[in-house]
């Protein structure tokens, strides 16, 4: 725990950043490639109905997502705060909220995912084609609800004690053993070897056990004494502010996952009229992008342990020049991602898929989520930098702005205006309205800071 302390309190900033935030980017890495191998396989299949189908299906995935960081980023946050002031035995009782807890809002997610299953899957715009493949891929991803929920968890939680190559080990462990059980559970031959040739319900079935996996690495962590976390009961308690830490933060981390599941679903629901090609060209963009917008996500999330920490003993000094370097790199990190992008869009797409019509609706797409690249990862550090403070109303914001009240409005203006053109280019305008609104809530908020350093 001593060694960890020395990261927040001695480091000079550009290795403590490197320390902390190179291990979230390397996991958020690692955890893109798995969902392009996840498309990737899906896609061999030949049939674009499937693909379609996880599309289509992912929003509802990422609930749970956004279970998970209610007690991950609002775990994390209060956590290094609470490390921050030295108050060990809090974090205990934090860690020990967060496991309980998410088990039991995994569980109960699981059974109205299976109860509204029909509901929920016309609600989210599944077509006659698509329909029998999103419900086979979401039933198993609601058995692995709680597993899902527990994993998202914990990679936050050890993080946010300051242990982030444990945190991305564990992450990577059960992404790997995603990435090989994926071609066995999907296709029906590797090699001519026969495998189980499940299609889309290989898929989710790989996700569930790629997250036990997970879980499995993350608890050995926190068994260890170097680890101030536990998984003892004894500590479970909703007094002492503990509920009311976890949920400032973390109900508006999770409605980022929330708002990014409805706006993917809102999104889903106007490109049916267009076609499932259409469909399933988002749904490839949307997932090649998520290198760019994970290294960018990975950094700010690597980087809010230490500002948690420098807020909560009053340094503001070294969580201001944190923030800074942060914000220097994710700019750099961002113009150089999209430049790749842009040069070779179409090579990237088409290694999703083979048909050729949604090849070039895909890159279509990807080229305008490029747009917002540069200063995409401003909002991020800004964001997770108001969680590691309390901010809740500016984290809040930030999460409603990017994927609610900006983007929302606009997707459906810009679909009466131009059609499909509208819709592409929906959500490159919204990231740049957010990244204003992040620089203007940080200007008034440092005044504060100024008055009291």
């Amino acid at each position: 725990m001593l060694k960890n302390i020395d990261v927040f309190e001695k480091d000079p900033i550009p290795k403590a950043v490197f320390k902390l935030a190179l291990p979230t980017v390397l996991s958020m890495i690692v955890a893109v490639f798995y969902n392009m191998v996840d498309t990737f396989f899906v896609g061999r299949t030949g049939d674009p109905n499937q693909v379609a189908a996880v599309s289509v299906a992912t929003p509802v995935f990422l609930f749970f997502m956004a279970a998970g960081n209610i007690f991950g980023m609002g775990g994390s946050s209060f956590l290094s705060r609470a490390l921050g002031e030295k108050q060990y035995e809090k974090a205990k009782k934090i860690s020990s909220f967060c496991l309980y807890a998410g088990i039991f809002v995994g569980i109960v997610g699981a059974i109205l995912m299976l109860s509204f299953m029909t509901q929920i899957l016309n609600a989210v715009g599944t077509s006659e084609n698509t329909f029998g493949f999103a419900k086979s891929y979401l039933s198993w991803i609601a058995y692995g609800g709680p597993a899902i929920v527990i994993s998202t968890a914990f990679t936050n939680l050890i993080r946010g004690e300051g242990a982030a190559q444990s945190s991305m080990k564990g992450m990577m462990a059960g992404t790997i053993a995603n990435i090989i059980l994926d071609p066995i559970f999907i296709l029906d031959s590797i090699f001519g070897i026969p495998c189980l040739g499940l299609g889309v319900a290989g898929a989710a079935i790989a996700t569930v056990i790629g997250n036990l996996v997970s879980i499995l690495f993350y608890f050995i962590h926190v068994c260890r004494k170097t680890s101030v976390l536990t998984l003892n009961p004894k500590y479970f308690t909703i007094r002492n502010g503990i509920l009311k830490g976890v949920l400032l933060i973390g109900l508006p981390a999770s409605i980022t996952n929330i708002l990014m599941s409805l706006s993917n679903i809102l999104m889903n629901k106007f490109l049916v009229a267009y076609g499932d090609v259409a469909v399933a060209g988002m749904g490839i963009a949307m997932k090649a992008n998520m290198l760019v917008v994970f290294v960018q996500l990975g950094l700010g999330a690597g980087v809010q342990p230490l500002i948690g920490y420098n807020f909560g003993a009053k340094n503001f000094r070294r969580m201001k020049d944190t923030m800074k370097f942060a914000v220097l790199c994710n700019i750099i990190a961002g113009i150089l991602l999209g430049a790749l992008y842009i040069v070779f869009t179409r090579q990237i797409v088409s290694v999703f898929i083979n048909d050729e019509s949604v090849i070039e609706m895909g890159m279509k797409m990807l080229r305008a989520l490029m747009f917002s690249s540069p200063l995409l990862g401003i909002l991020f550090v800004f964001n997770f930098s108001f969680q590691a403070m309390g901010k809740a109303k500016e984290s809040l914001a930030l999460a409603v702005s990017r994927q609610g009240f900006v983007f929302v409005p606009c997707t459906i203006i810009m679909n009466k205006l131009i059609g499909l053109e509208g819709l592409i280019l929906s959500q490159p305008i919204a990231d740049y309205v957010s990244v204003v609104m992040a620089f203007a809530m940080f200007f008034f908020m440092n005044k504060e800071f100024k008055r009291t350093e």
